[in-house]
């Protein structure tokens, strides 16, 4: 931006409505003209981008470095800009922003001064969902897998209108066959499966046909202030799906969003859990789906359960046996609100569950990277307590005589002083821990001066009766690399776990231990 140039005051409202879709106006006709994504290399940003360069064209961006996905949007006629300042922003019509972008962002700037349209991602997410039969998946874990597994589902046995779904997903999606699609797909059926990420409000503005909400334990507390509020947003998400509600009642916070519905968004809720029903009490009129029969893995890892689905769901009662390959009683859950929303969109359940099968998880979920001199290592996107809890207890499933090390790379000062004891009593499931520093993403170091890896491994003392120190803090990821190669032993797993860039450490680790033969137990 020109130094001339004085900062103009902008507010940015990621809960604000842009384009007003949901009130019952078709909004499907809109055009956004040329379109320009500020940040177009993130996760959720790059999704976005290369589904409306699928349906309309004219798509450009802005991000600070080059990277996969980067080069993957310009190899599909995207113009992407590396580096962000305001000679970006000509002969666009529509600036899209996360809410990692700040007012004082050059583009946003520039935008504000030319008077353009400047839009929240959600908004462009509401506008590619107008028309179709929207599935939404909401919830503090299990997001990714869940819209993974529906789409994966859809894309495997859907058929008619269930074929070739459209689907925004901040993951890639593993096939059976060692392949990946990527998260973002712009498809001729008529159904859409997508993330819906409740981090800073604006899941608000959609009005899905399905809204899955997997579970609501309390986070981002930084945007919500409390657990109160946290739960509210989830209430008003579920009272906007025009169908059904499928949730989660093993969560505690999923069961308060259920007692919060009004009776009309309860009576279209189909509830799911391993808990007895008995033990769940008053379901506010819910209909109950029961994960039982849940067995330790099998010999080649698979996770089996059974689907006890009622005559509201499948039109007749039926049991359901389901096989998963990827692990953890987490999954089990995961897959069954996939199985029961294929259901209510018309497929046979027995069909979505054998489709389910095939399902070798979303990019960085028990991601195994590979196996070298006995010591196997596995990338984990689990950036919050409960999440790293039930990555280690599905690891101690399929690995059930292995040594754990993990390489945990927090996720946000205000989230790691949030919860540091729970990060500590999580990690204490794993033999080995070494916590980098952490990640930043939209904050900064100064405005959490006392916050850093070693206020998780002050919290760890007498939690845990490991014989020998078990937890340690290592500021630089290469060297934490290094340091836990140098212990590992024949059988031994590797985590790297986080939502940061810790995976990019997964290729070192893997060289590593190829140079550094482990020693035996």
């Amino acid at each position: 931006m020109d130094e001339e140039q004085h900062m103009i005051e902008v507010h940015l409202d990621p809960t604000a409505n842009a384009f007003g879709i949901g009130g019952g106006e078709a909004n499907a006709s809109r055009t956004l003209g040329r379109t320009h994504f500020i940040g177009i290399g993130g996760a959720g940003m790059s999704v976005l981008a290369e589904m409306l360069q699928q349906r309309q064209g004219e798509v450009q961006g802005s991000d600070r470095a080059v990277s996969a996905k980067t080069e993957r949007l310009t190899n599909q006629g995207v113009d992407v800009r590396i580096g962000q300042q305001a000679s970006n922003i000509s002969h666009v019509t529509t600036v899209v922003y996360s809410s990692a972008i700040k007012p004082d962002n050059p583009e946003i700037q520039e935008a504000a001064r030319q008077g353009l349209a400047i839009v929240h991602r959600s908004d462009i997410l509401a506008w590619l969902m107008d028309g179709k039969r929207a599935v939404t998946v909401a919830g503090a874990h299990g997001k990714s897998t869940t819209s993974a597994l529906l789409a994966h589902i859809l894309v495997t046995a859907g058929q008619g209108d269930l074929a070739d779904p459209s689907y925004a997903i901040g993951a890639s999606i593993q096939g059976p066959d060692g392949t990946t699609r990527d998260g973002g797909h712009t498809g001729t059926g008529d159904v859409l499966v997508a993330e819906a990420d409740e981090s800073d409000g604006s899941f608000a503005k959609y009005h899905p046909t399905i809204a899955i909400i997997t579970n609501a334990e309390p986070d981002h507390l930084d945007h919500y202030g409390t657990a109160d509020r946290y739960h509210a947003a989830f209430v008003n998400h579920a009272s906007h799906a025009t169908q059904s509600v499928i949730l989660c009642v093993d969560d505690p916070g999923a069961r308060s969003v259920l007692q919060g519905m009004d009776a009309l968004t309860a009576s279209r809720t189909i509830t799911y859990g391993t808990t007895a029903r008995e033990e769940l009490g008053d379901l506010n009129g819910a209909t109950f789906v029961s994960i039982s029969d849940e067995q330790e893995t099998a010999g080649d890892g698979s996770e089996r359960f059974v689907i006890d689905m009622p005559a509201r769901v499948a039109h007749a009662a039926t049991v359901v046996p389901v096989t998963l390959s990827i692990p953890g009683i987490h999954n089990a859950r995961n897959a069954t609100a996939a199985i029961i929303a294929a259901t209510l969109l018309g497929m046979d359940p027995f069909v979505a569950a054998q489709a389910a099968t095939s399902f070798h998880g979303a990019a960085r979920r028990f991601d195994i990277k590979g196996t070298v001199n006995g010591v196997t290592v596995v990338d984990d996107y689990a950036h919050h307590p409960t999440e790293i809890a039930a990555l280690l207890t599905a690891a101690r499933r399929r690995y059930p005589k292995a040594r754990l090390h993990v390489l945990f790379q927090p996720h946000l000062f205000s989230r790691t002083q949030f919860f540091a004891q729970e990060f500590a009593q999580a990690l204490a499931l794993a033999d080995d821990v070494i916590v980098t520093g952490i990640f930043p993403a939209r904050e900064r170091q100064e405005d959490f001066a006392n916050v850093t890896a070693h206020t998780i491994v002050e919290q760890a003392e007498g939690i845990t009766d490991h014989a020998q120190p078990w937890i340690s803090d290592m500021d630089d990821m290469q060297e934490a690399a290094a340091a836990v190669v140098e212990r590992v032993q024949p059988g031994d797993v590797v985590l790297t776990v986080g939502a940061g860039d810790i995976t990019t450490v997964t290729a070192q680790l893997l060289d590593l231990l190829g140079d550094h033969a482990p020693r035996e137990a």
